[in-house]
């Protein structure tokens, strides 16, 4: 059972619609779904609106558990605690920020500011994540992302790295934003295996983790 935490639609840069995204993933034998497209103060009151209507539509008729969110996208990393509350009390369910991959100009400080904010859930492909930034997460429960998505998974070893070190929970996502990209038959754990995860990790991911972080957003 595949739990993915991080895809995108036409809501943003992706070619599904929310419905559609789901509608694959219920076909390729996912548990869970997040629709988090890339969000600012711009569009997150359209976001939401909108992404709500669809998993609640997909939950009605589909045996999955589709979650409307957003990720908060090369935001002025001081605005970001704000912003996710902002976000939550429109009603998104899962905040997850696009932290310091090396093949963006994400601004420096987001991934501080990320793992030290009360409102946000996830921060996805860190990037050269510091021992810092990890014991900061640990401390706050900030779950962080080992991602499959194309440039920013060329550092998931440095995130492995720093993140056991530290204790942080990790989750392994698609940053889906089409329908060819989710995950298929084993390529989550090849990916999970291909940053480095030991076995055991692996299963704690699968086994526990997914689950303790839908709890802690409330599922």
């Amino acid at each position: 059972m595949v739990y993915d935490f991080h895809t995108h639609t036409f809501l943003s840069d992706g070619i599904n619609s929310p419905i559609e995204l789901i509608r694959f993933a219920v076909a390729a034998g996912y548990k869970c779904i997040a629709i988090t497209d890339h969000a600012s103060y711009s569009n997150l009151d359209y976001l939401i609106k909108k992404v709500k209507k669809d998993c609640k539509l997909a939950e009605d008729y589909w045996d999955i558990t589709a979650i409307p969110g957003v990720e908060l996208t090369n935001v002025p990393s001081k605005s970001i605690n704000d912003m996710a509350k902002y976000a939550k009390d429109l009603g998104a369910k899962l905040v997850v920020v696009h932290g310091e991959t090396i093949v963006e100009e994400v601004e420096a400080g987001t991934n501080w500011e990320a793992v030290n904010s009360r409102y946000v859930d996830l921060l996805a492909h860190p990037g050269l994540f510091s021992p810092k930034e990890a014991e900061a997460a640990a401390k706050n429960g900030i779950y962080i992302e080992i991602t499959s998505r194309v440039g920013h998974s060329l550092t998931n070893g440095i995130v492995v790295k720093a993140g056991r070190e530290a204790g942080v929970r990790f989750l392994i996502d698609s940053d889906s934003h089409s329908h060819k990209d989710l995950f298929l038959n084993d390529f989550q754990e090849k990916v999970a295996k291909g940053a480095g995860l030991e076995a055991d990790e692996i299963r704690d991911i699968f086994s526990k983790n997914n689950k303790d972080f839908l709890a802690k957003i409330g599922y």
